[in-house]
């Protein structure tokens, strides 16, 4: 999940992020300082030797080579959902699943009126790594779970929606600034975040953990398991506070504790396991289940926890009710489930569409 961050202010530059000129007239990116962001820098540079803009560009050719050959190979990945079993490696789905979608008059009678008299609402989207969000070769398209769900539900409002690519840190102080009308960027939905921030959920993802396939281990449900090893996760993020919280339990049981290495870049994070510099990745669930189906020597080992996960906004927004009854009413018409087959992500449907709804409780160990 996305990352979930209870840091926000930290600044990263998701994987794949291109520069001005390479993005459509509605996916420009903003100016990350202006959202109170700081440095991009990981806190444990020693962890990745060369730093992580080697890294980055290692992993982006990789990415890029897996995603040219589903413009060039043979197969329909439309009918196949994104990392499904026998899906072809850096295949990405190309159905239609948000087109014939219509407005509701009762959902967009719920808006502000003078958004429903502009007709357009704005929308920060953090990119990087599939099945949330991120581009296809060419530069300009973005795709993903998060990028369907959006449209859908705009469609369902009678809005245009004029999206801006932001760095995944900068997304929840710009919405407490103004500067959009709401953020996607698999923000999952935590008491502290709650404090300033309104969800409107529509997915329900978690945290779990990735290895290599030489491994010996099979499955975190303790995270004493992890003592002595090097954990890398997403800076900032929900995943690196779990850590931290949890990181004591390790000397109380006499054992060494585990080293965090937070990386400000996802790709940095797969290309630190794969070399053998972390021993364990913590991350959302469903990028996990994603991307060990797009790499090889890497497994997904289990869920840790669940957290809900919404489109978030500046606390008191009067936009929440019509975003809940536009997700409610995609649910209601079987476009909601298209989009969650098309992107491999229906073990994480919800039942319906909630405001802000508590925390998910954490495990107790």
């Amino acid at each position: 999940m996305s990352p979930t961050s209870t840091r926000p202010t930290r600044t990263r530059q998701p994987a794949g992020t291109r520069s001005e000129a390479a993005r459509p007239t509605d996916t420009r990116p903003a100016d990350a300082a202006s959202a109170g962001a700081r440095s991009t820098a990981p806190r444990n540079t020693a962890a990745r030797p060369g730093g992580v803009r080697r890294h980055t560009a290692v992993f982006a050719l990789i990415t890029t080579a897996a995603l040219a050959l589903t413009a060039c190979g043979t197969g329909d990945p439309a009918t196949t959902p994104a990392g499904a079993a026998g899906a072809k490696k850096g295949a990405v789905p190309t159905a239609d699943v948000v087109s014939a979608v219509t407005k509701d008059e009762a959902a967009a009678a719920l808006l502000p009126a003078d958004v429903r008299q502009r007709g357009t609402v704005s929308v920060a989207s953090s990119t990087g790594s599939l099945p949330g969000a991120a581009y296809l070769p060419d530069g300009r398209t973005l795709v993903g779970g998060d990028v369907d769900l959006t449209d859908a539900v705009a469609k369902v409002l009678g809005l245009r929606l004029t999206r801006e690519v932001v760095s995944w840190e900068a997304i929840l102080p710009a919405l407490g600034s103004g500067k959009y009308d709401f953020g996607t960027g698999n923000f999952g939905v935590t008491e502290e975040r709650r404090r300033t921030i309104d969800f409107v959920t529509y997915i329900n993802d978690g945290q779990g953990f990735a290895a290599r396939a030489d491994s010996p281990l099979k499955k975190v449900t303790d995270l004493t398991q992890l003592c002595g090893l090097n954990v890398a996760t997403g800076g900032g993020t929900t995943f690196e506070a779990t850590l931290e919280r949890n990181k004591a339990r390790c000397s109380a049981a006499g054992k060494k504790p585990y080293t965090i290495q937070s990386f400000s870049d996802q790709g940095a994070q797969w290309m630190s396991l794969q070399q053998g510099r972390s021993d364990v990745l913590m991350s959302t669930v469903n990028g996990l289940r994603y991307a060990v189906t797009q790499q090889e020597n890497v497994r997904f080992l289990n869920e840790y926890r669940r957290l809900d996960v919404g489109f978030a906004f500046k606390k008191g927004t009067p936009l929440a009710p019509a975003f809940q009854a536009a997700v409610n009413r995609l649910k209601k018409d079987g476009t909601y489930d298209r989009i969650l087959r098309k992107w491999g992500l229906t073990d994480s449907s919800i039942a319906e569409s909630r405001i802000s709804p508590p925390e998910i409780p954490a495990p107790t160990k």
